[in-house]
């Protein structure tokens, strides 16, 4: 699946539908979806890669999306294998391609991929830090726990975009057609349910910012009424009614 987001992102993640649980414990009768985007600019920056049982489709959909052209960026969000397949082969692949993630997750990479040299590959930021692609600037939040420790969400101004890594996300495959909060619950409460405290810190985050899309690592993207998502994730991360 390859589509545009806006006139300069551009949507190149996976749908699984061969699947039959998720982290080989939930129940996914409609399959899953894989999410990962391009932001072009003078700089191209790839956010997030995919599972490695689609990384032939992943390939196919970034190999169409770049045109020639060669990435500058690997914007690692989230450390977990169904997001971070792709690592190794995108880092072969691109000798010249920085990784971008946070502290945490650049001193975790060795130990996911212990034969790929990451010397003078990374680029560790933290807290508001920024990333300039040539007119258009990314910033990064942390987001500790929302729902591994090294978790980071990007904010891109230009299109007023939140790449929010495993939150927001939903359990379903982009093909399937349904209502976004009972599958959206029953992923909040698996992944991120305990995190509840984390997850309202995250939030005060968003609430500082000019937010028009959200783009989670598994789900739609969510482009109205952002309010009754937010919401949502506000009451479920409180445990109120």
């Amino acid at each position: 699946m390859n589509r545009d987001i806006t006139n300069t992102v551009k949507y190149i993640g996976v749908d699984d539908t061969d699947i039959d649980l998720f982290e080989s414990q939930y129940i996914v009768p409609n399959g899953i979806s894989y999410n990962s985007y391009l932001v072009e600019a003078a700089k191209i920056a790839v956010m997030d890669t995919v599972d490695r049982r689609k990384s032939a489709e992943w390939w196919a959909n970034l190999t169409a999306a770049l045109n020639g052209r060669t990435p500058d960026y690997l914007v690692v969000q989230h450390l977990e294998p169904d997001h971070a397949g792709v690592i190794a082969e995108v880092m072969e692949r691109y000798p010249e391609l920085k990784i971008v993630a946070s502290a945490r997750a650049v001193q975790m990479l060795p130990q996911f991929f212990e034969d790929t040299d990451f010397e003078g590959r990374t680029i560790a930021v933290g807290e508001g830090d920024t990333l300039d692609l040539g007119g258009r600037t990314l910033q990064f939040f942390m987001a500790p726990m929302v729902h591994w420790p090294e978790v980071m969400v990007t904010y891109d101004a230009k299109e007023r975009i939140v790449f929010s890594a495993d939150g927001f996300g939903k359990f379903g495959a982009l093909s399937h057609s349904e209502e976004w909060a009972c599958e959206a619950r029953r992923y909040y409460f698996n992944i991120c349910g305990k995190y509840g405290p984390q997850v309202q810190t995250l939030l005060r985050k968003l609430a500082g910012l000019d937010v028009a899309m959200i783009c989670p690592l598994h789900g739609p993207v969510l482009t109205e009424n952002l309010g009754y998502y937010i919401g949502l994730y506000d009451t479920w991360s409180k445990y109120e009614v």
